[in-house]
């Protein structure tokens, strides 16, 4: 008899279905080590984020293959509206302005794309907190692309990726996130990260898996 999983691939690789990827956050303030001192990360946190980073330009290469749509999420913070409940959350002062130190300012370095970009023709999404979602046309551009399940990779695992996939699945989109193409600063909490998506959010699956089903799904 099938398991639960096969059941629910088995769903996703029907005729006719149609996936998209999303790629959440692969920008430098977030994915360039050198931006990434601060953090302290060990060298095999280092290791693993790079390692999250080339699968997903190995899953951005499949997906354009396969004529999979690539929709592009990236933080975008603007110095004129400010994120004042994370001001409060990570220093407690609600009205603070922007600082030095916020990531991924519009038209600063540190916004820009690392080691995989968007081709002409493919979505870019910004967004001011965690989720591709909240306050951005994503949601109506999947739909009008008539994608009916999610593939959901890029940075952070507990952060962007986990709120992005959260809200993905609370639109009614099944999601599929491969736990080789996302990484966090601490392997511990990717590894609680991944626990919590699969308990609740998504299919984990890898970068290798997603790409047989993207083939199954177009033929």
């Amino acid at each position: 008899m099938p398991g639960l999983r096969d059941t629910q691939l088995a769903h996703l690789t029907r005729p006719g279905s149609r996936p998209a990827l999303v790629v959440v956050d692969v920008q430098r303030d977030f994915a360039d080590p050198a931006r990434l001192t601060e953090y302290g990360l060990t060298d095999a946190a280092l290791a693993a984020l790079g390692q999250a980073v080339t699968r997903v330009g190995d899953l951005v290469d499949a997906a354009r293959a396969a004529e999979v749509p690539v929709l592009w999420v990236e933080l975008g913070s603007d110095p004129a509206r400010p994120w004042r409940a994370s001001n409060w959350l990570r220093g407690g002062d609600y009205d603070a302005p922007m600082g030095p130190a916020e990531p991924c300012v519009l038209g600063t370095p540190g916004a820009e794309w690392y080691r995989v970009r968007p081709a002409e023709g493919e979505p870019r999404v910004v967004k001011r907190g965690y989720s591709g979602f909240l306050d951005t046309d994503l949601a109506a551009r999947l739909h009008e692309a008539g994608c009916d399940w999610l593939t959901v990779v890029g940075l952070t695992s507990e952060c962007c990726v986990y709120a992005t996939a959260q809200d993905a699945l609370q639109l009614d989109w099944p999601v599929v996130v491969p736990r080789d193409a996302t990484a966090a600063y601490d392997l511990d909490v990717n590894a609680a990260a991944l626990a919590q998506l699969a308990l609740n959010v998504a299919v984990l699956s890898d970068a290798d898996e997603v790409t047989e089903m993207w083939k199954k799904a177009a033929r």
